[in-house]
């Protein structure tokens, strides 16, 4: 009763389902408190699966509120095998407006294989890898830089060292439409969501769709186009739901952000002032950006380099910053 993860799914009813995933957990203000995190389930016979899930931080808001609207969008009769959705996957981060949970601090991205006995956040996990991910073809994870972070628009995935599936991700990614995605290479044993699906036998994609903690036109844009093309490049519908049939396709940059090198973190309290915008190309050595110390005015500004070259992909958005704060990243263009 106080420890695990309770829901009524019924995975081989056809039709659709909604209703939430509990978690229980005692707080002071209600000892038998659970979290109700929602989902959507619709199935119509035999076919393609997807999980669609957004929030698994709670601050990244183009897929949290486009999940919602495939939720209120999708009909059985209108789909060929099965939908999961879950938009807001960490509740109680999504609720608070932060990245991590704050019951148990748990950053549900670092916090698989997890735990059936452990925290919130970490019984979510576990429930998420083992009984939710191995039922589905492909789960999609979308990211966004959240609020402290502006994003290069891009989409993401493991590498596999399936070949077969490695190749299914790289053929699925492209059909999502972006114009940059980038091959991460955490391992086998990586804490993250794609780390989870690849131990499931699922296929993994993600992606960062926006950052700012806001959303604008174009990253909402962004996000609909990718999720209409990847149930449309499933099987799953023949007409978008979120969007308008597109079919131009982007020339897509692959990337690869692997190396520590290949970002920049701040020394010491400072506050940072980038010289260069997202997508721009840059060599090793080029200005990054300049680090001010408001506290020494007497002391010039620090100029920044990059040590490697590639395409800016992120930099921090909160201008101050603590020691160990990533200020800009660059990922190495590759072929494949």
């Amino acid at each position: 009763m106080h420890t695990g993860l309770i829901h009524s799914i019924d995975f081989s009813a056809d039709g659709r389902q909604a209703g939430h995933l509990s978690i229980p957990y005692s707080i002071d203000r209600s000892p038998y408190y659970q979290i109700k995190i929602p989902y959507l389930r619709v199935k119509n016979g035999e076919g393609p699966s997807i999980l669609l899930m957004a929030g698994n931080h709670g601050d990244e808001y183009e897929g949290e509120l486009q999940l919602g609207r495939l939720m209120r969008r999708l009909d059985p009769s209108t789909i060929k095998g099965t939908v999961t959705v879950l938009p807001a996957a960490n509740l109680p981060a999504v609720m608070a407006a932060r990245r991590c949970s704050p019951f148990d601090g748990g950053n549900l991205n670092r916090a698989f294989p997890g735990d059936p006995a452990g925290t919130p956040t970490a019984r979510l996990a576990h429930f998420l890898e083992h009984e939710l991910f191995p039922r589905h073809d492909v789960i999609l994870d979308i990211h966004s830089g959240g609020t402290s972070m502006a994003h290069l628009p891009c989409t993401l995935i493991e590498r596999q060292k399936e070949s077969a599936r490695f190749e299914r991700a790289i053929s699925l990614m492209r059909a999502m439409g972006a114009s940059h995605a980038f091959i991460a290479d955490n391992g086998p044993a990586a804490p993250t969501s794609m780390g989870a699906a690849a131990r499931a036998g699922s296929i993994g994609l993600s992606g960062e769709f926006g950052g700012g903690g806001t959303v604008s036109p174009a990253s909402m844009a962004f996000t609909a186009k990718a999720i209409d093309n990847l149930l449309i490049a499933l099987g799953i519908v023949d007409t978008p739901l979120l969007g308008t049939l597109d079919a131009t396709k982007a020339a897509l940059q692959l990337l690869s952000l692997s190396r520590h090198g290949q970002g920049i973190y701040a020394p010491r309290r400072g506050w940072f002032e980038p010289a260069v915008e997202l997508g721009a190309h840059v060599k090793a050595g080029d200005l990054a950006g300049w680090y001010h110390d408001l506290e020494r005015l007497d002391l010039p500004e620090e100029a920044l380099h990059f040590a490697e070259g590639g395409i800016v992909i992120s930099h921090r958005l909160h201008c101050d910053s603590q020691a160990g704060d990533c200020l800009i990243q660059v990922a190495e263009p590759i072929d494949l």
